[in-house]
């Protein structure tokens, strides 16, 4: 197992005073493995985007260890902590692309700070935009680009220092799905390829699903719970994560086919075989035709996690369950009283 290189001991951070106080982070615990993409996940105001910015003291907490890389962040000297800062790339929802320079003088700029000869950078960023495949896109301005380009030029740009770790705030919220995709693929080859540790900040479950190894969840300030996306997935803890997860009830109109039913199970698949095979072997094997009436599934890695609603007539449901409960990876309960 790889050791950590970002520990989180104990932050908080508070802003303003007295009744106007703020409560952002209250005692969050996270430690993040070399070479892993890790998310940090909650709703709206949960704390993730001050989390983030506690990692590269851009916020600095009220209290607790900020440990990048075996560096304790908080007794570094500025001068100290701006040469830090250049190993923890970060790259946000609004791109922050300066719009007065091409795409490659956008990613020359933080060589430039350096103190990186011209020539070595303008190199340095050719090799960058070849990496996230925008070669013929050098000469371009912020403006001729497309909301996906501009994001993977401040992916190149992120990358011109050479960092260890890359933070990324929301950083697909302002792209369409498959633009999305696209940027969450490059991301995931940049972390094999380079081998950069990756904190993914989100508030859309399928981003997490999508990359990461092992998620934490924020909820309201707090670690409502963290450990590997697939146990997450398939027994969520936390009321917040059952939130995230399993969204509560189903749809009215999904519910209403449900009259008639007989019997009403709730089956709960954590990480076998998906559920089309599941229904179709009930038919031929038990002759009981399911009727699904809701389902919140996903594949990960081509194993199944979620909870699927399903309608049994009475005749033949106790044949039904037992078969379920027989299968592997799944567990199955009545659910009392149904209505719909």
């Amino acid at each position: 197992m790889a050791e950590p290189i970002i520990q989180l001991k104990h932050l908080t951070k508070r802003f303003g005073g007295g009744e106007n106080e703020v409560r952002a982070l209250e005692d969050v615990s996270i430690e993040v493995r070399a070479g892993e993409i890790f998310g940090v996940i909650g709703l709206s105001g949960a704390g993730k985007s001050t989390l983030v910015r506690c990692i590269n003291l851009l916020e600095r907490p009220t209290a607790g260890e900020v440990i990048v890389d075996g560096r304790d962040m908080l007794r570094l000297t500025e001068k100290e902590l701006r040469r830090a800062r250049q190993s923890i790339g970060m790259i946000f929802q609004s791109f922050n692309l300066l719009m007065q320079r091409t795409a490659l003088d956008n990613i020359c700029f933080p060589l430039e700070l350096a103190g990186t000869p011209r020539r070595e950078a303008v190199r340095r960023a050719g090799e960058l935009l070849e990496l996230v495949d925008l070669a013929g896109r050098a000469g371009a301005y912020p403006a001729q680009l497309s909301g996906g380009q501009k994001q993977r030029v401040a992916i190149a740009r992120t990358l011109a220092t050479n960092p260890r770790v890359l933070l990324c705030d929301e950083a697909t919220s302002a792209l369409d799905p498959k633009t999305t995709r696209d940027i969450l693929r490059l991301i995931q080859d940049i972390n094999k390829r380079l081998g950069i540790t990756v904190v993914v900040i989100t508030h859309e479950m399928k981003v997490i699903e999508e990359i990461c190894a092992r998620v934490a969840i924020l909820d309201h300030g707090h670690l409502a719970e963290t450990g590997t996306v697939e146990e997450i997935f398939a027994s969520p803890s936390s009321e917040a994560g059952r939130r995230l997860v399993y969204p509560d009830g189903v749809p009215e109109e999904v519910l209403s086919s449900a009259a008639g039913q007989d019997r009403v199970i709730r089956v709960a698949f954590n990480g076998g075989t998906s559920y089309q095979p599941l229904i179709a072997t009930l038919a031929i094997d038990c002759g009981v035709k399911a009727n699904i009436l809701g389902a919140d599934t996903r594949n990960i890695d081509g194993r199944a996690f979620g909870t699927m609603l399903l309608g049994l007539p009475r005749e033949g449901a106790g044949k039904a369950m037992a078969y379920i409960r027989a299968q592997k990876d799944i567990t199955v309960e009545e659910v009392p009283d149904y209505h719909g």
